[in-house]
């Protein structure tokens, strides 16, 4: 009985390995249209909880900006 519970527990646990995803517990990324009066910061701030300055990073890395410096009409991906 007992080599059944373990092999039964070892067959479960290979199939949650299998069939288990990570989650990143963010939303999907998707785009967003740079308005008048816009900044990094201002963006980063709607759509990252607390303090922007990771979301300012994360939205710079994402679309390879090499400043601060956008553009109304500039489309930018978010992560």
């Amino acid at each position: 009985m007992f080599v059944r519970s373990i092999a039964l527990a070892l067959v479960f646990l290979v199939g949650w390995v299998v069939f288990a995803r990570p989650s990143s517990g963010s939303p999907p990324s998707g785009s967003y249209v740079v308005r008048p009066h816009d900044t990094l910061w201002s963006i980063a701030s709607r759509y990252y909880g607390g303090d922007p300055r990771e979301g300012v990073w994360k939205i710079s890395e994402r679309n390879h900006l090499s400043g601060t410096v956008i553009r109304v009409g500039e489309r930018l991906v978010m992560p």
